[in-house]
């Protein structure tokens, strides 16, 4: 197994190699890669928006809205139909999702019926969409009226197609990251945005634009006093104080068919203007309607506000024209980007937002290289002190293994995140236990006789299906994570999955690569000495003798931590009940605690917290769910900006809808029991289900751990905190794993011993391994709790809570419910082994 073909060597140089020249541009500035030449690799790393700064923003499309407009095309076609086919009628009104009609002359209810037969004909739906779909449907139930409802599907092809709209409407108008969620959800994400103020008010704009007909029958006076005409309503300048208009409620073109529009200036009065341009329908029309109406008054309205509304003095066929009003020149630059990317076909409400400003974009990937360089320099110590020479070679193969996630992160153009930084931390750490298994069995095939030779290369090959099995148990929850998480959680999911990846590759492939040249060319007699030793060879440590009191101790603490889940509130983030968090941060001296306090209790925004956060003049105020829904939300964070803006600067701010936060709270549910589910399929499919119930027992066993700790300590729970919980979930697991592939191995081995007694065997012979994993994997994340930053400071005191209790538990909880489980029912009832003389274990 230690032999090489030199085509295999060059092959496993060259990924070495490729994965350098790809992660190298993430060493140098963008300035410094555009002076290389074209054929030298400059692709770098995505950072996200907690990175770099910007703005991710969630939005929901109503479809009340897209039932209302539906509702009012279908009264006016109703209108027109039965009037140019000469069909009296009266009554005609909608509510609801119903447009009903009244025939007057029951003899013409028939011809009505087919004069109206083309609003319930079948639309397309598009090749991939089903074929047709009938919008509207028929009920003629009641003598002489006509009932016309929009159906579920017709609502359900009216917002897919709406979304679709929008999608490239907002694609237009800002040019961000944009992608479609679900079936009425639109993700906008903008990197580098300084004011995601404007964005929001751009977007929550629906810029619909219509020209309508001023109704001149009566004063608007009269309309105001008493009941405008049927078929024309009242509506408002946007003057300050507003002018009533009488509009009629026919659309004589609309913005649809508008092909340009550009912010100008008036080359008479030199005021801002929005100068447009039709298309030829929509020409056609206009000049039609402006033939027809020479002297009359015609409104142009936008969202149901009248922008003027000039008098026709002669037919304007040309096909464009302006729209005058109180612009200033950037709001006549925005009504111009809405108007030319064309009318949103319905209301976007902001449901999540998450905005961080390039100042803590900045600090986040200092804090976050401050804690990899530490982390790495405290695993590559302890690595050399644990293995010498070996540990080096370890630590060859664990550059290797940094430099191919950041190397694949920048080919795959996939995220780097805050957590995915963690993630880098995190696998350095773990990525050594793979190293460390090898080791481990190298040297305890070398202490039973074996030839150095030939205990390395039993060692490799005997270590690998253990290898595999962690890493799989590892990725089943990252996977998870991945497919239910979302914005960072995600970038951590999909930085810790590379680096379980390339831990297969680098701690085997490559390490067994770099041990073969050594062999060659040193030839050693003996394995290289450590420095220490941390568990001595021989240990036999009686560990299911306690047994009975492991098991009386983690019941007590987890019925302890269930009863405290349940009678004391756990410090849940916005993401999970809603609500607004906000970083801000002094401009000028040390924070005023009670005096931002003070300011925003007179706010009447309900329950405001405020609390210092990292230094001292960093804090972190956090706003409970308003009650007015998605709306109130957005206004909470005006009111707080217009308050504190002056004096602090906002750093970060995430505000989570009543939607959303319902949504991520079922879905950590069902991520978790997901993940439980797929592992336990897996243990049982390579194991027996005994190894299966017991592994899933110790998980959840070490995930209400987590809980009580999350509860005890008083730590925000929020999506990074459930990342955590799934990263235990796997790392848990993987301990557990290698305790019982020995097991297994051992049951094959000595097939009469008793089984506690050969238990303790199994664990003792990986107690080793189990030690060297959890304190490297310790370091690496004790360094990302100092130096990692506050931002994951919950997410990584989890982790280095979970890492502790996950070792405990693959120890005391999940070998001996083997015993419990009657593995091997010959020896579930034989007494306790007892160490004796020599330090050997027996069984009594």
């Amino acid at each position: 197994m230690l032999y090489f073909s030199r085509f295999k060597m060059i092959l496993i140089w060259l990924a070495v190699a490729a994965t350098v020249i790809l992660a190298a541009p993430n060493l140098f500035s963008a300035s410094t890669l555009a002076q290389l030449p074209n054929w030298v690799p400059k692709r770098q790393m995505t950072l996200g928006l907690d990175l770099q700064g910007g703005s991710h923003i969630l939005l929901r499309m109503d479809p009340n809205d897209l039932t209302k407009d539906r509702l009012e095309t279908t009264r006016d076609q109703i209108r027109t139909l039965l009037r140019d086919a000469k069909i009296g009628y009266t009554g005609l009104a909608g509510s609801g999702r119903t447009v009903q009609v009244r025939i007057t002359d029951p003899g013409q209810v028939d011809a009505a019926k087919t004069a109206l037969k083309t609003l319930t004909d079948p639309v397309a739906a598009g090749l991939f969409s089903g074929g047709s779909v009938q919008e509207m449907s028929l009920d003629d139930s009641e003598p002489g009226v006509l009932k016309f409802t929009v159906t579920d599907a017709g609502i359900k092809y009216r917002t897919s197609t709406a979304l679709a709209q929008s999608l490239e409407v907002v694609e237009r108008t800002t040019e961000p990251i944009v992608q479609r969620q679900g079936d009425d959800r639109i993700l906008v994400q903008v990197p580098g945005l300084q004011d995601p103020q404007r964005l929001k008010d751009i977007l929550g704009q629906t810029a619909k634009l219509t020209f309508q007909m001023v109704d001149q029958s009566m004063p608007v006076q009269d309309a105001l006093n008493g009941r405008p005409p049927a078929g024309s309503s009242v509506l408002y300048s946007q003057d300050d104080p507003p002018v009533p208009y009488l509009i009629e409620n026919r659309v004589i073109v609309s913005g649809e068919n508008l092909v340009d529009a550009q912010a100008t200036y008036n080359s008479q009065t030199n005021e801002p203007v929005v100068s447009f341009t039709f298309d030829s329908k929509g020409a056609a029309r206009f000049g039609q309607a402006t033939s027809q109406n020479v002297g009359k008054l015609f409104a142009i309205i936008l969202d149901n506000q009248v922008i003027s509304a000039p008098q026709i003095r002669e037919p304007i066929l040309g096909g464009s024209g302006q729209i005058s009003g109180n612009f200033t020149a950037e709001s006549a630059n925005d009504l111009a980007v809405l108007l030319r990317a064309g009318a949103l076909p319905a209301t976007l409400t902001v449901i999540e937002e998450r905005t961080v400003g390039p100042g803590l974009g900045e600090d986040s990937i200092h804090a976050g290289k401050v804690a990899g360089v530490i982390g790495s320099i405290l695993v590559v110590v302890f690595m050399f002190v644990a293995y010498g020479f070996l540990g080096f070679i370890a630590n060859i193969a664990l550059a290797v293994h940094v430099a191919m996630i950041i190397a694949l992160l920048s080919l795959l153009g996939a995220t780097l995140t805050l957590p995915g930084i963690a993630g880098i931390v995190l696998t350095i750490g773990m990525a050594v236990d793979s190293n460390v298994l090898i080791y481990e069995r190298i040297r305890e095939e070398r202490r039973n006789g074996r030839s150095v030779i030939q205990a390395i290369d039993t060692g490799f090959s005997k270590a690998l299906a253990t290898i595999v099995d962690s890493n799989v148990t590892s990725l089943i929850a990252t996977v998870v994570l991945f497919w239910l998480g979302t914005g960072p959680v995600k970038g951590f999911a999909v930085t810790f999955a590379i680096g379980i990846l390339t831990t297969v590759f680098t701690a085997f492939t490559f390490t067994r690569l770099l041990v073969s040249i050594w062999l060659r060319r040193a030839r050693p007699k003996e394995l290289p000495r450590a420095p220490v030793t941390f568990v001595p060879p021989g240990t036999r440590i009686p560990f299911m003798g306690i047994r009975r009191w492991t098991f009386a101790l983690s019941s007590v603490l987890s019925i302890l931590a269930v009863v405290l889940f349940m009678t004391v509130d756990i410090n849940y983030g916005i993401d999970f009940k809603g609500g607004s968090l906000i970083e801000v941060q002094a401009k000028d001296g040390t924070a005023d605690i009670a005096d931002i306090r003070s300011r925003l209790s007179e706010l009447n925004i309900g329950e405001v917290q405020v609390q210092q956060f990292g230094d001292p003049n960093d804090v972190l105020i956090r706003v409970g769910t308003q009650e007015g829904g998605e709306n109130a939300e957005q206004t909470v964070i005006d009111k707080v900006r217009g308050e504190l803006q002056d004096h602090y600067e906002f750093r970060r701010v995430e505000v989570v809808g009543p939607t959303v936060s319902g949504e991520l709270a079922k879905q950590g549910t069902i991520a978790m029991l997901i993940a439980l589910l797929g592992i336990l399929i897996y243990v049982w499919f390579r194991f027996e289900w005994q190894f299966a119930v017991g592994a899933i027992i110790a998980t959840v066993h070490d995930v209400v751990m987590t809980i009580g700790f999350f509860v005890i300590t008083g730590l925000e729970f929020n999506q990074s905190s459930l990342a955590a919980i799934l990263t235990i979930i796997g790392y848990s697991l993987n301990d557990t794993i290698v305790v019982y592939d020995r097991v297994r191995e051992d049951l094959r081995k000595y097939k009469r011993m008793p089984l506690p007694l050969l238990l303790n065997n199994a664990i003792n012979e990986t107690l080793s391994r189990t030690t060297l994993t959890s304190v490297t994997t310790m370091l690496a994340l004790l360094a990302l709790v100092l130096f990692g930053g506050e931002v994951i400071r919950s997410f990584t005191l989890a982790m280095l809570f979970g890492v502790v209790f996950g070792t405990y538990s693959s120890i005391f909880i999940a070998a001996p419910l083997l015993i419990l489980f009657k593995l091997r029912p010959q020896a579930a009832t034989a007494d306790e082994e007892k160490p004796v003389s020599g330090g050997k274990a027996v069984a009594t």
